[in-house]
């Protein structure tokens, strides 16, 4: 039985695909402009968290938020 495991970085095919670029310093350019946090290793490349990209772009949410549903007690009156 084999898992899927699901890498917790961006691969640099992803990377160029959302981006539209190639070069590095283009790449960072418009991470930043959408926002996306990364890291520039000392190559040049980028380092971009699967998890903030998924969040950033509405592909996941932080929490769940229940929404309380509040009544009045009219036992008492």
């Amino acid at each position: 039985m084999s898992l899927l495991v699901t890498p917790i970085f961006l691969t640099k095919d992803e990377i160029r695909e959302m981006t539209g670029r190639v070069r590095y310093k283009s790449q960072a350019l418009v991470l930043s402009a959408l926002g996306i946090e990364h890291k520039v290793r000392p190559d040049g490349s980028m380092l971009v968290l699967r998890a903030h990209v998924e969040q950033s772009l509405g592909g996941v949410t932080k929490t769940q938020t229940r929404q309380r549903v509040y009544e009045i007690d009219r036992s008492t009156l």
